[in-house]
């Protein structure tokens, strides 16, 4: 098949019929159709779409060494600097066409799969590991070009770590039995972003584990029998993409998956019953590498379209004189330029590993991944502080469809905007910043990769700081082996 398009997309998760839960209701009918799914996922189709354009599609699909047909580019398995460069650049036209704004755009998953791919070799020999399993996964995405969400956490019941549940009925998701067929599992697992809008789910134990019947890894179509995705509420505005320019777009759900007595085949588990793969596996392969060296393109993105409307603004109300206002604006600046700086160090001091895939540095983006959480909230609130009062005085399209409509000319126009453009610019920066859906965006950025403060710890733990250490002893003249 290849590289497929929007429509073949759509087609694809509407013959699913995955089992999706939201509002109480199990979703019936044409999933694309759905006024909380739709606006994601023609905005899906139209990444898909940009696979087939002329001018792009040989920034965005590579030849397969298997078949000879154009393939998505994130697939690729990275082998020299020039290689690394293209997957950069494919991630940077989707991530701007979606403006960031997609954090489980399809490159993301294409990237984890292409890791664990790449890695694989790290399960041969080990008890109950089926390497195999993974690397067929690999052949059967990148030549269908599957899309994917995950799942790597437990539900937030007791996060203690000495507590354990061990009650008959798991809360967390664990292997209940064992038959010829395949592994069972039965609990649940959050947090799958696009539950149940992509061609199969991901689910790995990660972040610790302790007991052998959540020591786990194995991937599954979304339609599988006794998989349930509840959805929380919807941020979808609404239609309008002049009042919800940005969630009637790129609103992407989060799910909570349920393992009903759910039959994982054997040529679908790639681990189980091995505590030590469970929680090697993910720091020892290029997973960190490759996924964090999306996502940080995808958040350099994000930060490119913050500035673009912080200055829109600025501009429109004609405050760019004021000095708190350049400073504000230079703070983003100066986050933008250094995640940039911190994606291409990462690219420059690529090496590569045992198995000959060119990995980017890892702490460096280790280093990225501390800072975004922390720069993104003051993004936003940046954005309500410069417009101010701005942000609250906004009137929907229909108000400007109204007799009313010479009223807010009048008084809602700006010093180089009409009103209505004014308005339209105002009302971005509310749904970026202010709506369910721009809270929702804070949230996601702040626990992207998890906990923030665990990130730093980890960071300390394998950042290489002896050589900082030696010289300094060694201009003490100090024996650091007293």
């Amino acid at each position: 098949m290849g590289a497929i398009n929007g429509k073949e997309f759509i087609d694809r998760i509407d013959r699913l019929h995955a089992n999706i839960w939201l509002d109480g209701k199990k979703v019936e009918g044409k999933i694309s159709e759905h006024p909380a799914f739709k606006g994601l996922l023609q905005s899906k189709a139209a990444l898909y779409d940009l696979q087939h354009d002329p001018n792009l599609q040989s920034k965005l699909t590579y030849q397969s060494p298997d078949t000879g047909k154009r393939i998505g580019l994130s697939y690729m398995q990275p082998k020299t600097y020039e290689d690394l460069m293209k997957r950069r650049t494919m991630m940077e036209i989707w991530s701007k066409h979606a403006h960031g704004m997609m954090g489980r755009s399809p490159d993301y998953m294409n990237s984890v799969v292409m890791a664990f791919a790449s890695s694989a070799a790290l399960l041969e020999g080990r008890e109950n590991c089926f390497p195999e399993n993974i690397q067929s996964l690999y052949q059967r995405a990148k030549e269908n070009d599957l899309s994917f969400t995950h799942t790597f956490i437990t539900p937030q019941v007791n996060r203690s770590q000495l507590n354990i549940n061990f009650s008959k009925e798991p809360i967390s998701a664990r292997v209940i039995d064992k038959t010829e067929d395949g592994i069972i599992v039965k609990g649940a697992r959050l947090l799958a972003t696009q539950g149940g809008l992509t061609d199969e789910v991901l689910v790995y134990a990660a972040g610790g584990v302790y007991m052998e019947e959540e020591a786990y890894a194995f991937s599954i179509p979304s339609n599988t029998k006794g998989l349930k995705f509840i959805c929380r509420e919807s941020f979808v505005g609404g239609e309008s993409s002049y009042n919800y320019p940005l969630s009637s777009r790129y609103e992407e759900m989060d799910t909570i998956l349920v393992f009903d007595d759910v039959l994982v085949p054997w040529d679908r588990v790639f681990f189980y019953d091995n505590v030590d793969a469970a929680n090697e596996f993910m720091q020892q392969s290029s997973f960190h590498h490759y996924a964090t060296h999306q996502a940080v393109t995808r958040q350099i993105a994000k930060t490119e379209f913050v500035l673009g409307v912080a200055g829109l603004l600025v501009e429109t109300i004609n405050v760019s004189t004021y000095q708190h206002i350049q400073e504000k604006l230079s703070e983003i600046i100066i986050g933008l330029e250094t995640m940039k700086a911190l994606l291409i160090k990462s690219e420059v001091e690529a090496e590569l590993d045992k198995w000959g895939y060119l990995r980017p540095n890892m702490p460096t983006l280790q280093v990225a991944t501390n800072i975004f959480p922390r720069i993104y909230p003051r993004f936003s609130e940046i954005i309500q502080l410069v417009g101010a009062s701005g942000i609250v005085t906004i009137p929907k399209e229909e108000d400007f469809k109204s007799v009313i409509k010479p009223d807010l000319d009048q008084y809602l126009q700006g010093a180089c905007r009409n009103a209505e453009d004014r308005v339209k610019i105002f009302r971005l920066a509310w749904e970026l910043t202010m709506s369910s859906f721009g809270t929702r965006q804070t949230q996601y950025e702040r626990y992207f990769f998890g906990d923030p403060i665990r990130l730093s710890s980890l960071l300390y733990k394998t950042y290489p700081m002896d050589e900082h250490i030696k010289q300094v002893t060694d201009f003490l003249e100090i024996d650091e082996n007293e």
